[in-house]
């Protein structure tokens, strides 16, 4: 694990923003510290850093990758990461800048990456408050809000708006479904870290699901013209709003082209997860979200075809969320009712908002 200390932080910050650049204090998002003493996080915690350059005060975030088993083993597997946020962040509307790429040394000291043992991102700063805390003020029991509805309308209309940029590169398409399948943040990586058994999740029932999605990548192989501009995590997370339906997004992921079926996805399965630990079926007002969402995208973008491209990457996002590992308080009937809506949306041709309780089993 690296140590932060203040001494080379400033450096580092002098090198990069100007002589007169003085850290201010830095640490774990919500719990910053002007004390100079060793300070250990572990990679893949972001570190909020505050300086000052002359009269300025500015704010920036630190973020590295821990080692691990989706496909960040190897100090490259990490660095390509960082070096592609680096790359790819500027050009996403609404999207958080990157402000530089860099590395830690082995005596922990930050600098630029010719010698580099492990790589981090530099990124600007964005008030807002994550849109998870709306969908858990609505799974406590809390009152569908005019708000809500504009805030899940703005976000299906972003998407549409960044899905509209297309790209014709049949071969990358074709990456991109493999990816799906095989990259360690996705579907096999995902499978791989579910324990040999956890209750009814078995490892023959994780293989036919691995099975079903490689018979939709060869179904989807040919839809090429379907290459978009995407997000490529588009989850609650990585969504801040500030007032009203003024948002920032953060963390775009695995590759800036892709299948906009990716995106909706990752945001909707979300609808339909507090919905079932709060209610047990998709209803009351995660239900008007998930059904607005969805119409919402489809009449701003004009893509009748993303219910037929959608299910295997349903599958990869509800591996996400009834996961163990990632989700470990979720109930056994919770993670039924997932694998239910995983197995069924991968059997039928077209995904169907209005059928998600019956594709559940509820």
């Amino acid at each position: 694990m690296p140590a932060l200390r203040k001494p080379a932080l400033e450096r580092y910050l002098k090198t990069h923003f100007g002589p007169e650049t003085r850290l201010l204090s830095y640490g774990i998002i919500g719990k910053e510290s002007s004390k100079g003493t060793q300070k250990r996080y572990g990679y893949g915690t972001p570190v909020k850093l505050t300086f000052r350059i002359g009269r300025r005060i500015q704010s920036a975030v630190l973020e590295t990758m821990k080692p691990g088993p989706f496909g960040h083993e190897h100090m490259a597997d990490r660095a390509q990461a960082m070096l592609w946020d680096y790359d790819s962040y500027g050009r996403l509307p609404r999207h958080v800048k990157a402000l530089d790429v860099g590395a830690f040394d082995a005596r922990q000291t930050l600098f630029s990456v010719a010698k580099a043992c492990e790589y981090f991102v530099l990124n600007e700063w964005t008030d807002g408050a994550s849109y998870h805390a709306d969908l858990e003020h609505l799974m406590k029991g809390g009152a569908l809000r005019k708000l809500d509805r504009q805030r899940t309308i703005a976000l299906a209309r972003y998407l549409a708006l960044i899905h509209a940029k297309k790209r014709r590169d049949a071969d990358l398409y074709k990456r991109r479904l493999r990816e799906l399948i095989g990259h360690g943040e996705c579907i096999m990586g995902l499978t791989d870290s579910y324990p040999k058994r956890c209750g009814f999740i078995t490892g023959e029932l994780l293989r036919t699901v691995e099975d079903a999605c490689n018979r939709w990548r060869w179904r989807l192989r040919d839809k090429a013209n379907r290459l978009a501009q995407v997000h490529g995590d588009f989850h609650p997370y990585n969504v801040l709003f500030r007032t009203g339906t003024d948002f920032a997004v953060l963390d775009r992921s695995r590759g800036e082209w892709g299948e906009p079926a990716d995106d909706i996805t990752a945001m909707t399965i979300n609808y339909l997860l507090n919905s079932l630990i709060s209610r047990g079926k998709l209803q009351g007002p995660f239900e008007v979200l998930f059904r607005s969402f969805w119409d919402t995208y489809v009449e701003a973008s004009h893509d009748k075809e993303v219910m037929e491209t959608a299910a295997p990457f349903f599958a990869f996002r509800g591996l996400v969320v009834a996961s163990p590992l990632w989700y470990p308080n979720l109930s056994i009937e919770v993670r039924r009712c997932l694998f239910r809506f995983i197995e069924n949306v991968l059997d039928v041709p077209r995904f169907e908002p209005e059928r998600v309780n019956e594709y559940c089993g509820v």
